[in-house]
């Protein structure tokens, strides 16, 4: 969690304003991507660093209230890899 403002309003990842982890996943799927078009690592790489991602979130242990931001970003990861966001495909 982190504060903000002169509010000190706190955010967690689950929250739909977080706007810090929105810019970090703009920001991986750049970076993926031109890991990629630049051939340092092939898809099956990158697909494969996603589900690296996805299962260590699948496989926490962590309180409940932590488990449902767990799931979600597993879930999200998960749908990532499914729509193909993280190469180009022609």
């Amino acid at each position: 969690m982190w504060a903000s403002s002169s509010r000190e309003r706190t955010t967690t990842m689950a929250d739909p304003t977080d706007y810090s982890g929105m810019a970090a996943l703009s920001i991986c799927e750049a970076l993926l991507l031109a890991l990629n078009d630049h051939a340092i690592l092939p898809e099956h790489e990158i697909v494969g660093v996603l589900r690296d991602a996805a299962a260590s979130h699948e496989n926490a242990v962590s309180a409940e209230t932590d488990m449902e931001m767990h799931r979600g970003v597993a879930g999200l990861i998960n749908r990532i890899i499914a729509g193909g966001n993280s190469v180009r495909r022609p």
